[in-house]
């Protein structure tokens, strides 16, 4: 319709310059000057589309119903529990969002599900059709003498994501790294391009889980668009740490809040569904410092 309706105004203004080329000099200057300024709009709309970001998240393996699940899971920190008797499970094909204050536990989480820290009691079941990538804020992975190219594409022209093989400097391309900054050597990278970097290196590895730890820290409106719309076309289910309410307004399916005194809740629905939920069942409470349990041995 948007296309039909261009294209009539176009041919609207090219009737009338071709009308005025018998009129006065100033009129034909004037119609002149309105067509050139259509095409230059024109232009930079087909500028701004080329320009936009895409990030292509290659789905992993089929993923089965048994994804993950917390089984009355106790995680304590020195004196403090973060959380106790910890129970949700995954679903297949949602986006969950995990919310809470810095020092809640939510990295811890992230830790414990991939093994890499233990919890005090219970027990994390993963499935057997799970395959999971991990985002974290550490970005350890990354050798700070490598270029971002060599870091990607590994030595080699193409990259396979999926059942395709997509082309090396346009992988790096969708995640703004183009021309010179691709050649950036990685140590000097700034933190919202080493989440950039960190995420393109993850999304290669072809998961049907992913764990993403702040992705949105740091970096451009253009990239978290480019994110939402490539969660959206992922099948699979990813875990998602933020501070960004609105960018979890938009991608969430559910939400595991950390509501202090080693409280999470488990929430089907949007942010702003949750915060509803929440009010119906604690009230409207005013803000107030994060508590924890004490640990009593």
């Amino acid at each position: 319709m948007e296309e039909k309706q261009e294209s009539k105004r176009r041919k609207t203004l090219e009737r009338e310059l071709e009308w005025v080329r018998m009129a006065p000099k100033a009129r034909q200057a004037k119609s002149k000057a309105r067509l050139s300024a259509y095409e230059k709009l024109q232009n930079e709309d087909v500028k701004q589309k080329e320009e936009r970001l895409e990030i292509f998240i290659p789905n992993g393996p089929r993923l089965g119903t048994n994804v993950i699940e917390a089984v009355n899971v106790t995680k304590s920190y020195g004196d403090k529990i973060l959380y106790e008797n910890l129970n949700f499970k995954l679903p297949p094909a949602g986006i969950v969002g995990v919310i809470g204050p810095n020092g809640a536990g939510k990295t811890t989480l992230f830790r414990l599900i991939m093994g890499y820290d233990k919890p005090d009691s219970g027990e994390f079941k993963v499935g057997e059709t799970v395959k999971i990538a991990y985002i974290d804020q550490q970005h350890k992975t990354i050798d700070p003498n490598k270029t971002v190219y060599q870091t990607i594409a590994e030595n080699s022209d193409f990259i396979r994501l999926g059942n395709r093989e997509v082309n090396a400097r346009g992988y790096v391309s969708r995640f703004n790294f183009s021309g010179a900054d691709q050649e950036k050597l990685c140590g000097i990278l700034s933190g919202g391009e080493r989440n950039r970097l960190h995420l393109a290196l993850t999304l290669k590895e072809q998961a049907n889980v992913l764990l993403l730890d702040e992705p949105t820290n740091d970096v451009d409106v253009n990239t978290i668009r480019a994110l939402e719309e490539g969660l959206e076309n992922f099948s699979g289910c990813a875990v998602v740490v933020s501070h960004d309410r609105w960018f979890l307004d938009r991608i969430c399916t559910h939400i595991l809040a950390f509501e202090g005194d080693s409280k999470v809740y488990f929430f089907e629905g949007t942010f702003s569904e949750y915060e509803e939920n929440k009010k119906m069942r604690l009230g409207n409470l005013e803000p107030k410092r994060f508590r924890y349990k004490k640990l009593v041995e």
